[in-house]
């Protein structure tokens, strides 16, 4: 008996994203498209980024008596893509693109609209 392959295909993920921990993004895509939060944590590995406030999921919790956690439902923050956040420009209060400028021998991101630094 022959066996069937599997449909799922590996996506190969970049080694560096345009965003980072504690930077300030505007959903582009979604249900919380045009929403800003900070970037709590980055999932390199899944390709994901966890926005502090953004894309709340409500999710079944078992009680636990160990670490006195409470049953019920919880809303929490899901992972989103990141393809779907723009880094945000809090100076000019819009979203922009970053681009990569050297000032004094250092690597710097900076907006493409206004040139101001992302990195301070």
């Amino acid at each position: 008996m022959l066996k069937a392959k599997s449909s799922k295909k590996r996506v190969a993920l970049p080694q560096h994203y345009h965003v980072k921990k504690g930077d300030t993004v505007m959903v582009i895509a979604g249900k919380d498209k045009g929403k800003t939060g900070v970037i709590k944590r980055v999932f390199r590995s899944k390709g994901k980024v966890l926005v502090e406030g953004l894309n709340i999921v409500k999710k079944a919790v078992r009680p636990n008596p160990m670490l006195g956690q409470r049953g019920g439902i919880v809303e929490m923050e899901a992972p989103l893509n990141v393809s779907k956040v723009m880094l945000f420009d809090t100076k000019n209060n819009q979203a922009s693109r970053a681009k990569v400028e050297i000032v004094n021998g250092k690597a710097v991101r900076a907006s493409k609209k206004s040139g101001e630094h992302f990195d301070v």
